[in-house]
């Protein structure tokens, strides 16, 4: 049905303008053709019957600067290809590049000034054309799904996909940076949610992990009807659509639990969190629910594309330490999460007890009244004023409370390595509780 649409369209451009059209994706396949066809040159003809622009006639359409047109190019004849002048018209949607339609000259006396001229007319519909397919092919194409598992790989160390990648001309020559944005679904230590019969959580979404926090662990609790398939083809629409436009974010691509952004090394918040406004405004155009907290992780640069594993994994990590600490913010770097970027080494294992002091105040604090303020007092630098405030005490029992809690342990907790301990304790605490992200 789609389909049918996208060629409508072009046979509706093809009589205004009076010419045939052909409509190929950004690797040259063949899309749609009008049937309005009252010359054709031997380069038409093969495209028609083969679906794929020649390598040579691709070099030849290069050489002229297509590739990187926001406007309309005429592309001259070439008397060796068979190929008489046509204008490639870029098909772009919010400056992403999603085909290219050509509009060929009838005779090598047919000017491509009358065709540039007669462009403006039809604008209104290669527009339409252009949101068709970005709406209806981008997302979903076989080429698109090809690239993205290639991208993917890469992320995770395939050497093969790595080499690969090294081809893509949009990436540039580096240096890299890997963003995940992943939609908290379940509970953290602050997002309490209640569970439903059959061990889901509600308010989650259909076609979603959410994860169900429990004391010391977090694991996937996918609901009934769940399909990991339809949740990456989520992903990856929301993924693309959110970062439509926006020029440092490279390439993107979705897994069945979160996005993956390719991003230039300088790419700033203010692009990030355009990204992540985007992202949740789609899901409740996708999705057709309210969207829930969404967090953005941003690794540290790669100079080398075998680097994008490590940042990968930096992403992921920091969308983790936000996941289970809101005052990170739901845009983080990993240069940003402090103690959590240990809390995500390879091999590190918080132990399950904690330590003698936390442990000692964990068994009085039965109502949570002198944990979260000392973890606060923590993360404010030690002042009793912006605790007070946030908590909504008065300074009074924020300084009763730090009392009961020297009395309880028999020491400072705003003292050296006391203070660090509980610190720790507490995030380990937390870090306990993250979103597990599947690595296939």
């Amino acid at each position: 049905m789609q389909n049918q649409a996208i060629e409508d369209v072009v046979e509706s451009i093809a009589q205004k303008l009076g010419r045939g059209l052909s409509l190929e994706d950004p690797d040259g396949a063949l899309l749609a053709y009008s049937s309005h066809q009252t010359s054709a040159d031997r380069v038409r003809v093969n495209f028609l019957l083969s679906k794929k622009v020649p390598a040579d006639v691709s070099e030849w359409q290069l050489r002229h600067g297509i590739a990187r047109a926001v406007r309309a190019v005429a592309v001259p004849a070439n008397e060796e290809l068979g190929m008489l002048g046509r204008v490639c018209v870029p098909l772009l949607v919010r400056g992403f590049r999603v085909g290219y339609l050509w509009v060929q000259q009838q005779s090598d006396d047919d000017p491509a000034s009358g065709i540039l001229a007669a462009l403006p007319a039809v604008r209104p519909t290669i527009d339409r054309l252009a949101e068709l397919l970005l709406e209806t092919d981008t997302a979903s194409s076989e080429r698109r799904t090809q690239r993205e598992a290639t991208f993917l790989a890469a992320c995770r160390g395939v050497a093969a996909a790595v080499e690969e990648l090294r081809g893509w001309r949009e990436l540039g020559g580096g240096p890299w940076r890997v963003a995940v944005v992943h939609e908290l679904t379940g509970a953290g230590p602050d997002r309490p949610t209640t569970a439903a019969p059959g061990g889901t959580t509600r308010g989650s979404a259909p076609g979603s992990r959410v994860e169900r926090a429990t004391p010391g662990r977090t694991e996937p609790a996918g609901g009934e009807g769940y399909d990991p398939h339809e949740a990456a083809l989520l992903q990856r629409t929301l993924a693309l659509q959110a970062t439509v436009g926006v020029a440092p974010v490279l390439f993107s691509a979705g897994a069945s639990t979160f996005a993956v952004l390719l991003c230039s090394p300088d790419i700033g918040r203010r692009a990030l969190q355009e990204v992540l406004d985007r992202y949740r405004d789609e899901v409740s155009k996708r999705a057709g629910r309210p969207a829930g907290r969404v967090v953005l992780g941003l690794g540290e640069p790669a100079a080398d594309l075998r680097g994008l594993a490590d940042t990968f994994s930096q992403a992921q990590h920091t969308v983790q330490a936000a996941a289970v600490d809101p005052q990170l913010g739901d845009v983080s770097s990993y240069a940003e999460i402090g103690v959590y970027q240990f809390l995500g080494s390879v091999g590190w294992q918080a132990p399950a007890q904690g330590s003698v002091h936390f442990g000692e105040l964990s068994d009085a604090d039965r109502v949570g009244e002198l944990l979260p303020v000392l973890e606060l007092l923590y993360d404010k630098n030690g002042s009793v004023q912006d605790v007070a405030v946030q908590l909504h005490l008065h300074r009074s029992s924020v300084y009763n409370r730090l009392a009961r809690i020297r009395s309880l342990i028999g020491a400072d907790p705003l003292g050296g390595m006391v203070r660090l301990e509980l610190h720790l304790a507490l995030k380990a605490r937390r870090w306990r509780s993250r979103p597990r992200f599947e690595q296939s």
